[in-house]
C-alpha cells in the first residue's frame, strides 16, 4: 500500500493521506505524470470516507503537486521539486513535534531564526 494511516494519531487522516503521497514522491515510488488511485478506490482501500481522500487530493492540488481532471483522474504534475518537497516534509514533522511538546509556531519560528543566526 502506498499510504499507511494511523487512526490513533492526532494528525487528521486527510493530512496523513497527503503526507503519504508526498513521501512517495520524495522517495520515487511516484513520479511526474503518475496517476493517483481514484478517490473511491483509495477510500475503500484505506477504509476511510471518500470526502477525506478528496480533501487530501485538494490539499495536494492547492500545493501544486497534483492536477485533477474529470474523466482523466488525478495525476502528479510534470515538474516536482523533490528536494524542496522533502524539506517541506521535514518542516511539517518539526511543527508536529513542536506542537506535541507545547511549542507554538511563533516560538518555533523564533527558535529556528536563533539557530540560523548562530550557525552563520
Amino acid at each position: 500500500m502506498l499510504i499507511d494511516i494511523e487512526f490513533s494519531s492526532d494528525r487528521p487522516i486527510y493530512r496523513q493521506i497527503a503526507d503519504g503521497i508526498r513521501a512517495a514522491l520524495v522517495d520515487g515510488r511516484l513520479g511526474p505524470g503518475d496517476r493517483l488511485p481514484p478517490g473511491r478506490e483509495l477510500a475503500d482501500a484505506l477504509d476511510v470516507n471518500l470526502d477525506t481522500v478528496q480533501r487530501a487530493y485538494r490539499l495536494l492540488a492547492d500545493e501544486g503537486l497534483v492536477v485533477s481532471r474529470v474523466g482523466r483522474g488525478t495525476r502528479i504534475v510534470d515538474s516536482v521539486d523533490r528536494p524542496s518537497l522533502d524539506l517541506r516534509r521535514q518542516i511539517d514533522a518539526l511543527i508536529d513535534k513542536a506542537a506535541t511538546i507545547g511549542v507554538s509556531p511563533t516560538n518555533l519560528a523564533a527558535m529556528v531564526m536563533e539557530v540560523s543566526r548562530a550557525s552563520r
